[in-house]
């Protein structure tokens, strides 16, 4: 059955809109697949994450790319026939740094194998001449450009970097160049630093007609797009109760749907046939995944989730429901991409006996030849940690095996390098029983980028949306037309972000009886990186189980059970609920450092949050006991 986006069902039905990515490494033929196995109307992929638009420009500079991501286009070859086939409109950020470019290669494709496709792509987001140029003649950020923390202005002294170390710079622009270039005729809209949901606002919006004051619609459809954006996140993938379910149920999970009704209420399901599941507790966890609390932003439409409903209507299936929109913020996100230096891992292993003094020791006399060689304050970061925690009388050598990870950052690669050596110079005077993994390249140098989150004004954007015509006889593909975007025609400004304890206390002694167990017994949730911070929800499934929930997981609770990794003078925790899903959700602010590209932490992306937390030990009330669930049996791997 074919899809009929230029035919008289649009408006009057749902439309449906399949996604084929959330990351650069997804393999193109999960577009071939959601284009295939049933009727969508339009598909939609996300190849874009906050360090991406840096290694494109890293690749372009270095002469290994075109700054547009190769995964993307792969897709886009493997999938044209059917797209033309069954006139599946399609919409991608894989354009990255460089949309026109890939844009041109899907025209020439149509082209030669006589598809007659009509493609296109939205310019606006890159504001990386402006940056560079301002840095050089002011010596410092272009006035617009704020601070999204502090809201300051800083200069080149500030910030640490100037127009030499700046690679890109990208503002997260909304669905409005979309939508033009769909009323335009536009068969595929190539995209560079949309938004993550913005490729299925813009489908849905064009769908239906909406106008851009439908704040409402606007809102539901922007939350099925934050549903949908990531891969089988929605369908089985990185779900925290899948240990209760076949683990065979997991392999190859289909990529989600998304229908959208009119009054931008959603279904969220897959095609038949294909393995994973969309249920309520899939669905719910990826609502929560890296939101901003209740207020979630967009340069379309503000998004209110305090009233979100999930709602299982047949096999995987699941209505989404509840959510209120409202004007957009005056501002967008900008991300600015820089050249941070160098950093090294070096790894190293112990196996059992006395591991932590192991570990001391050789800090120890790490420390002591770094002083002898004067490497002391040669690096920007130098962070020793140990990975793991040895099992207590275990059954084989590897269930007592922890690693000792240094993880360290220089303005040049001399330093790490450097410490490579003495690293080695100590092989044969280490403690007892270290070994390292036959892989060392952890230990050479290698360059990291940072990124810097700012806000500039909507209106400073000049988006727009470029339709390529059909190749000519000297076999150039040109710009048939260029379509300029207004503006939102209404801003909202952002109201403080809420926090609070429950308005709903309930007696906790009244329960009775308490069980000692883990959090995940009885909650699911999940967690993931928003820059520096890092977001978690945990929810459970019953309205009672709720009620005592979120009157015991208190700010204070949070804190007590992030244990060792909490710094009070250094973190900020903030909390809401959604009682309709029975959730908890939580923010905490400068956990990640300077975010993702180089972040600290082992788990730099704050996807492990989640489920360190769920294995702390909580006093549950006895009589929620037959509501729980136990984590996996391990017993099948000795």
């Amino acid at each position: 059955m074919g899809s009929q986006v230029n035919g008289s069902e649009r408006g009057l039905r749902p439309v449906r809109i399949a996604n084929c990515s959330g990351g650069q490494m997804e393999p193109g033929w999960q577009m071939r697949k959601q284009a295939s196995l049933g009727p969508v109307d339009f598909i939609t992929g996300d190849w874009l994450a906050e360090n991406n638009l840096a290694q494109e420009q890293a690749a372009i500079v270095a002469g290994t790319g075109e700054g547009f991501k190769k995964n993307a286009w792969e897709a886009l070859q493997l999938s044209m026939d059917v797209i033309a086939e069954k006139k599946i409109k399609v919409i991608i950020d894989g354009g990255g740094l460089n949309p026109q470019a890939l844009a041109e290669h899907c025209q020439e494709l149509s082209d030669a194998k006589g598809y007659g496709l009509t493609c296109a792509f939205v310019s606006g987001d890159n504001m990386v001449g402006q940056v560079k140029k301002t840095l050089k003649s002011t010596g410092a950020l272009p006035t617009t450009f704020q601070d999204i923390n502090t809201k300051a202005h800083k200069s080149k002294a500030e910030l640490g970097f100037g127009e030499d170390d700046v690679l890109a710079c990208n503002a997260y622009i909304g669905a409005r160049g979309i939508v033009k270039g769909l009323e335009a005729g536009a068969d595929i809209i190539i995209c560079g630093r949309v938004a993550d949901a913005s490729p299925v606002i813009g489908a849905a919006w064009w769908w239906y007609g909406w106008s851009d004051t439908d704040f409402d619609r606007l809102a539901g459809a922007f939350l099925a797009g934050h549903l949908i954006e990531c891969s089988a996140y929605a369908s089985g993938s990185n779900f925290s109760g899948f240990h209760r379910f076949p683990l065979e149920r997991f392999i190859d999970s289909g990529f989600p749907i998304a229908e959208i009704n009119r009054d931008g209420t959603c279904v969220i399901t897959k095609h038949p046939g294909t393995n994973g599941m969309v249920t309520e507790e899939t669905v719910k966890c990826q609502l929560l995944y890296e939101i901003q609390g209740n207020m979630y932003l967009n340069s379309d439409v503000t998004a209110y989730l305090d009233d979100a409903k999930v709602e299982q209507i047949a096999t995987d299936r699941v209505r989404v429901s509840g959510i209120r929109g409202a004007p957009p913020p005056p501002t967008t996100k900008l991300a600015i991409y820089y050249k941070g230096g160098f950093e090294s891992q070096n790894l190293s292993n112990a196996a059992g006996y006395a591991t932590r003094k192991k570990y001391k020791l050789y800090e120890m006399q790490i420390r002591a030849r770094m002083a002898e060689e004067k490497l002391d304050d040669k690096f920007t970061v130098l962070d020793f940690q140990v990975v793991g925690s040895d099992k207590k009388n275990p059954y084989r050598q590897l269930e007592c095996t922890t690693y000792f990870r240094i993880f360290a950052q220089a303005a040049a690669p001399e330093p790490l390098s450097a410490l490579k050596l003495l690293l080695a110079d100590e092989t044969m005077q280490h403690f007892s029983g270290l070994h390292w993994s036959q892989d060392l390249r952890t230990a050479d140098p290698k360059s990291f980028y940072v990124y810097y989150p700012c806000i500039v004004s909507q209106d400073e954007i000049k988006e727009a949306v470029h339709i390529l015509a059909p190749a000519g006889k000297d076999g150039k593909i040109t710009i048939a037309q260029t379509l300029e975007c207004t503006r939102p025609p209404l801003y909202e400004p952002i109201p403080p972000r809420e926090s609070y304890n429950t308005r709903n206390l309930i007696d906790l002694a009244a329960l009775g009886k308490t069980v000692d167990m883990p959090l995940g017994n009885i909650a699911l949730g999940r967690s993931g990186d928003k820059g520096s911070n890092i977001n978690c929800g945990l929810f459970v499934d019953r309205p009672d189980v709720y009620d005592w929930f979120r009157t015991f997981l208190t700010i204070d609770k949070m804190k007590e059970l992030i244990g060792g990794d909490w710094k009070e003078d250094e973190y900020r925790l903030e909390r809401v609920e959604f009682p309709h899903i029975f959730a908890v959700h939580f923010v905490i602010y400068g956990i990640l450092g300077r975010g993702v590209s180089s972040s600290t932490l082992l788990d730099n992306r704050g996807k492990g949050f989640t489920d360190y937390v769920r294995t702390k030990h909580i006093p549950v009330p006895e009589k929620f006991v037959p509501y729980t669930w136990v984590e996996d049996d391990e017993s099948d791997l000795q």
